[in-house]
């Protein structure tokens, strides 16, 4: 195949800016962060002490472990009910009728919010003397919750926050994949006498299966690497560590503690953890992903 560049040299200049973030700003990183992994570093780093494996083995506490069950069953729920929602808003949003614009604008603008301003709306909403949401959880049962004092509250309400914001992400490519599907397909499954239900399982879903791997994926990124600033603004960690994530302890470890090398085994594992779940879900999306 003929190049379409007129020169071997030009491909190269446009793809190294990438290539350069991505070295400065992930493989060097990630580096150093494997080099501290073997060391105690003092809190001003000018002293480094080596420790072998010490920095993993002290990941086998009951602190780490808890922040890893926590991790799992929030990134779980985001994953599998976020992305359930969000499947069956992007139906509704596909659907033709008047005004469908703004109620496809309501569901993307989220997305479009920074996550310490989502964090603070529901932090809001939810406040135990003034929320609305609050309020309305008392009339039904009688009693005021508090998030800010009941650990298992606390976590779905992040868990809460943390599905609302990736919904409009998640609708915009749900939506944008339904609306790939060949209509003659579904008008020939209603002729056949397909009901609703059947040409979701056996048509939409099917066909929507790349979209739904690809979200998947990034859903369990999310989950895992970008709720630091959510959980920072609502809860800090707390109470009593009930939402302290992966992510969020291994900034406490690592920037308030002061434990350097503790923080880089912590981000080492995460990686390789995320990494190794990653390659799972393309080793087993064969089984189910439909590509047309």
């Amino acid at each position: 195949m003929q190049s379409r560049f007129p020169g071997r040299l030009l491909p190269y200049l446009l793809l190294s800016p990438s290539v350069v973030i991505v070295i400065v700003f992930l493989i060097i990183p990630s580096i150093q962060s494997l080099y501290y992994s073997f060391f105690r570093v003092s809190p001003f780093g000018d002293r480094l002490v080596y420790v072998a494996f010490d920095n993993f083995i002290k990941l086998l506490n009951p602190d780490y472990l808890n922040s890893f069950i926590v991790t799992l069953v929030f990134t779980g729920a985001i994953v599998v009910i976020g992305l359930a929602v969000c499947l069956a808003l992007a139906l509704v949003a596909n659907q033709k009728v008047a005004g469908i614009g703004l109620y496809r604008t309501a569901l993307i603008w989220p997305y479009a919010l920074s996550p310490a301003v989502a964090g603070t709306i529901w932090a809001l909403v939810f406040d135990p003397s003034t929320g609305a949401f609050s309020y309305f959880i008392s009339l039904v049962s009688g009693t005021m919750p508090n998030w800010r004092t009941n650990g298992t509250f606390a976590v779905v309400v992040i868990t809460l926050a943390a599905m609302w914001k990736m919904v409009g992400y998640n609708v915009i490519f749900f939506l944008a994949g339904l609306q790939t599907i060949p209509r003659e397909l579904i008008e020939a499954s209603e002729i056949d006498g397909a009901g609703a239900l059947t040409r979701f399982l056996k048509i939409t879903f099917p066909l929507l299966s790349p979209m739904t791997l690809f979200l998947l994926i990034m859903n369990t990124l999310y989950g895992f690497f970008q709720v630091f600033g959510l959980i920072d603004v609502m809860t800090e960690g707390g109470p009593a560590r009930a939402t302290e994530v992966l992510v969020y302890k291994l900034y406490y470890d690592g920037f308030i503690s002061l434990k350097t090398g503790y923080a880089s085994a912590q981000s080492i594992v995460l990686f390789v953890f995320v990494a190794g779940l990653t390659l799972l879900q393309f080793r087993f999306a064969k089984r189910w992903v439909f590509y047309q």
